[in-house]
């Protein structure tokens, strides 16, 4: 989210974190849906809407490596066509229950920004008067876009 492109999510004060922890959970819905390539995954892993921008390949195949070590998914070679050959990554039995543990996670995360979101949108007390409210824009000018 940060527009810092040094940025490694980390160790800047910018908001948002590190998207890279949900990588592997859209590698695995992605290939939940059918078997696909690596260059094919960096596309369909932008649409799930946790990266701002293209996907680091080098990330992407770590995670897929280290998923295919755990047994997690499988891969094979397709030589068939005319252009260079592709390896295709299969969601294992394993992946599947993987996959699934996630949900429990991604809904606990899901409950608690619903609630930081309505706790933010409700109205704010008028204690303080004018110096609260230019506290708070003063605050809300200084986050890092």
């Amino acid at each position: 989210m940060c527009k810092d492109k040094d940025c490694d999510g980390n160790t800047c004060n910018c908001p948002g974190g590190k998207t890279e922890r949900f990588i592997q959970p859209c590698l695995l819905l992605a290939l939940r849906k059918h078997p696909s390539y690596g260059y094919e995954l960096l596309e369909k892993i932008i649409e799930f809407g946790f990266l701002d921008g293209p996907a680091d390949p080098g990330m992407v195949y770590r995670h897929l490596r280290k998923l295919e070590q755990d047994g997690f998914v499988s891969s094979t070679w397709d030589t068939s066509g005319t252009g260079p050959a592709r390896r295709y990554y299969h969601l294992a039995t394993e992946g599947e229950e993987l996959l699934r543990n996630w949900i429990p996670f991604m809904e606990r995360n899901l409950k608690s920004l619903e609630k930081f979101l309505q706790l933010f949108r409700q109205p704010t007390s008028a204690k303080g008067g004018k110096e609260n409210v230019l506290r708070r824009k003063k605050v809300r000018m200084s986050v890092p876009r």
